[in-house]
């Protein structure tokens, strides 16, 4: 992990880390942009942001401040748990309340890194697995919503947008199935240029954005003013709990395919205190909050490449393309329906992961309960949102649609509730 090598013979490496995670960096923006309703140039300049913030955070995993970062080989990148939270809060309160929450939550995941020795054990895999689970449910209607074309798309559901996305979906996996190894992490990548080049050639693209582009461009600090609301804040600060849950996921499977073994309890902290320092940074620079990439933990696991200096290079790559307004314009011009059919499948393998982490918890009759009652209530319910019409503004403004939110506090309070495992064997005989 520490070893010297030359920079030019971990360029490649370090380049297809970056060619992994690209496209799900910048999707999570890409979607809350179009939700918001944003100009193609705020948009660009967002997502240029975004490549930005995801280098510094590689960098600072890689090589921490006193104790933020996890000094691990971890690629970091813009996170989904907070889209389906976000479109919600853009679509009510505009998008300045979302970069207040992001902000005022940061501090949060933060505070939770430097004090992970305390409270990890009331978060037991259960937990986690549930709201794994929950996320990639709650993002199955934006991908639909892309797949059709857009939220708020005047040809929405058009048999054009729906062949564009059926053809970019088709591309991503005849690419899976057909290609080996590491080129399996870029199916998502192969389907976005089949998908735009149709899209070309429907007349599709919009090339408003590429208008007086400058070759070269300094990211925006504070592009949007933060607008601090509680419901909001309290919305976010859940979610920022469930991605410290998930790192401490992600580094104990990164440790585990790397370097065959455990993380340490600095590592594991440090990588949360980083994640919530990156993704306050992140909210000054008007992106969303960022984490640790699962699928650059399946690249390591592929290539047992694990030198800090390789991932290094990914990371300053990122922050090289964050200063070349093209890159962004290029991703902005973009159909929606070509991002929803690469998206979707994207969804369901975080359903899938859930599952998988549920699996790994245990189908025990205590863990079965847990799962049960927290997936049905925190999807059910706010799927009718009228169900909370007798709580208080504050409380509807967190849990009324945020399934994720909501299944989190059922698990978490069953899992304090509810008797051992012991018990349960006993009520069956």
């Amino acid at each position: 992990m520490n070893g010297t090598i030359p920079f030019w013979k971990g360029l490649p490496f370090g380049l297809q880390h970056v060619m992994a995670m690209f496209v799900a960096n910048l999707a999570p923006i890409f979607l809350v942009a179009a939700a918001a309703r944003m100009s193609p140039q705020e948009s660009a300049m967002v997502i240029q942001n975004g490549l930005l913030v995801a280098g510094l955070g590689t960098c600072l995993q890689l090589y921490p401040l006193w104790r933020v970062g996890g000094r691990l080989p971890m690629v970091t990148g813009i996170s989904f748990t907070y889209v389906a939270a976000a479109v919600a809060i853009v679509s009510n309160q505009g998008y300045g309340v979302v970069v207040g929450a992001v902000l005022a939550g940061g501090v949060v995941e933060f505070v939770l890194g430097l004090t992970a020795d305390y409270w990890r054990r009331f978060v037991p895999p259960i937990v986690s697995a549930i709201v794994v689970t929950s996320i990639g449910f709650s993002l199955l209607s934006v991908g639909a919503q892309s797949f059709g074309g857009g939220a708020g798309a005047k040809d929405f559901g058009s048999w054009q947008n729906l062949t564009l996305a059926t053809i970019s979906l088709v591309a991503c996996l005849a690419f899976q199935l057909l290609m080996r190894g590491t080129a399996k992490q870029l199916s998502v990548l192969f389907g976005l240029v089949v998908g735009y080049l149709v899209a070309l050639a429907m007349g599709k693209v919009d090339f408003s954005g590429f208008r007086h582009l400058e070759v070269l461009s300094l990211p925006r600090v504070m592009p949007f003013k933060p607008e601090f609301d509680a419901g909001a804040i309290i919305s976010f600060a859940l979610l920022y709990v469930v991605s410290s849950v998930e790192v401490i996921g992600d580094t104990t499977a990164l440790c585990k395919v790397g370097m065959d073994r455990k993380p340490t309890d600095r590592e594991m902290s440090g990588a949360i205190a980083g994640d919530g320092f990156i993704s306050m940074i992140s909210g000054l620079f008007g992106c969303l909050p960022l984490t640790s990439f699962a699928q650059n933990i399946g690249l390591v696991a592929m290539t047992k490449v694990v030198n800090r200096k390789v991932i290094l290079s990914g990371g300053l790559i990122l922050i090289l393309a964050s200063f070349v307004p093209g890159v962004a314009a290029v991703f902005n011009s973009l159909p929606q329906a070509v991002l929803g059919g690469c998206t979707i499948m994207m969804f369901g393998n975080i359903i899938l992961s859930g599952f998988q982490m549920i699996a790994e918890a245990g189908f025990t009759q205590r863990n079965i309960t847990i799962a049960a009652l927290a997936l049905t209530i925190g999807i059910g319910f706010t799927q009718v949102g009228d169900i909370f019409i007798a709580f208080p503004a504050l409380f509807r403004s967190i849990f009324a649609n945020n399934c994720i939110a909501v299944a989190f506090v059922v698990a978490l309070v069953l899992n304090i509730i509810l008797p051992g495992e012991e018990h349960f064997r006993m009520e069956r005989s």
